[in-house]
């Protein structure tokens, strides 16, 4: 009767934990997203002599996460490749400038009711930009650019199919503006986005990196921290 008594504590220990959702766990998973990119630059949005081009982009790596209940620190580091295409006016030609970097996001996420909801930093270590007319061969430009950049990033979604902690799928919205000027000073003496050094003739203006578009991810559960018997220490434990 005494163990009889002792195996139902644990056991209603155990459901009112569960209940609560107040542990550890850790996930990890695969991931990829695809949209809308540009530089936004004043400047260029106010001038009659340039247009904005729909550009995109996409990005593809990998999370790990930590979590408590149904919140939780994401950390995302994604291989991206963007794009921004400014149309001159009245010619009508297109320049084009694709910036590839290495984006760390560091983003709280709250996930419950089939879906999650995300919001945080990105940090970007700029690789290299290159610049020229659309069809043509365009030429190196990283040095009139900062080498890295910060983000405000903000993302929900939902679950497509799993989500108990061992395997699941979401797909999401994620929205991200450059808080930072992505162009140096050399880079604004000649004129950077659009290369046109006319375009600062009534002062500077921050050229800000955007992203509006999907998200795929494939996560799996690593463990968490339980105990393995009433009375044991907690020890973190597989799914």
């Amino acid at each position: 009767m005494k163990h009889l008594f002792t195996l139902l504590v644990c056991l209603m220990f155990i459901q009112l934990n569960a209940q609560r959702n107040d542990i550890w766990w850790f996930d990890a998973g695969i991931k990829a997203q695809y949209g809308a990119t540009g530089l936004y630059n004043k400047a260029i949005a106010d001038s009659d002599a340039f247009g904005y081009e729909i550009s995109t982009g996409s990005s593809y790596g990998g999370k790990i996460g930590i979590n408590y209940g149904y919140g939780g620190l994401a950390l995302d580091v994604m291989f991206a490749t963007a794009s921004s295409e400014v149309e001159t006016n009245p010619t009508q030609i297109n320049l084009q400038t694709i910036y590839k970097s290495v984006d760390i996001y560091t983003l709280y996420r709250n996930s419950q009711n089939l879906g999650y909801f995300e919001i945080g930093p990105k940090f970007s270590l700029l690789n290299e930009v290159t610049s020229g007319l659309t069809g043509e061969d365009a030429i190196d430009v990283t040095s009139a650019y900062q080498s890295n950049e910060i983000a405000a990033v903000i993302g929900f979604g939902a679950y497509f199919f799993g989500n108990d902690g061992r395997f699941s799928g979401i797909i999401g919205l994620r929205f991200e503006y450059g808080i930072t000027d992505m162009v140096n000073g050399d880079g604004h003496a000649i004129g950077a986005p659009s290369n046109d050094v006319n375009l600062y003739m009534d002062g500077v203006q921050s050229s800000h990196p955007i992203f509006a578009g999907l998200t795929f991810e494939l996560n799996w559960g690593i463990g968490y921290f339980g105990q393995a018997a009433c009375g044991e220490r907690s020890k973190l434990m597989m799914f």
